[in-house]
């Protein structure tokens, strides 16, 4: 039997939409279209991500998981940084020299933040949470972004 998707599932699959989107723009040409256009993409899937933590997972971690405030801490310091990265790569123009630097301080920051809440943040939650409170938080936030409609990835 199958069970649902818990939301540190949802999260996680967030995640590897996340890579996908990084690993396809350092492949692209510098200054093309398609790469602006997949930056578009990242941080509109990533300011819905990280809003959806900081909404759904941050308060049950930071009130149910032991040290589950140092967690939380570290992943907003982390989601801080990562919108400040976005909003200043978004006023820069397709052949800003400072494009680079900003995108590979970007990619840098969001795969130390992945890693360290899979590897940290997402198993002390798995450990602390009875799974069918997962499952709930995971259903919430599923209904939650149907009505909204889904982040792109």
């Amino acid at each position: 039997m199958s069970r649902r998707p818990d939301i540190l599932d949802e999260f996680t699959a967030d995640h590897r939409a996340v890579t996908e989107l990084l690993d396809r723009i350092e492949a692209a040409p510098a200054g093309g279209t398609d790469r602006g256009e997949l930056v578009t993409r990242l941080t509109d899937l990533l300011f819905a991500h990280c809003a959806a933590e900081e909404e759904h997972l941050f308060p049950v971690v930071q009130h149910d998981v032991p040290d589950g405030g140092a967690l939380v801490f570290g992943s907003i310091h982390d989601h801080l940084a990562i919108g400040q990265y976005l909003a200043d790569l978004q006023a820069l123009g397709p052949a800003d020299p400072a494009l680079e630097t900003l995108l590979r301080g970007l990619a840098d920051t969001l795969r130390r933040h992945l890693r360290s809440e899979e590897e940290g943040l997402f198993p002390a939650a798995r450990k602390a949470l009875p799974a069918a409170a997962r499952t709930a938080l995971g259903d919430r936030l599923r209904a939650e972004r149907a009505e909204l409609g889904a982040p792109p990835e």
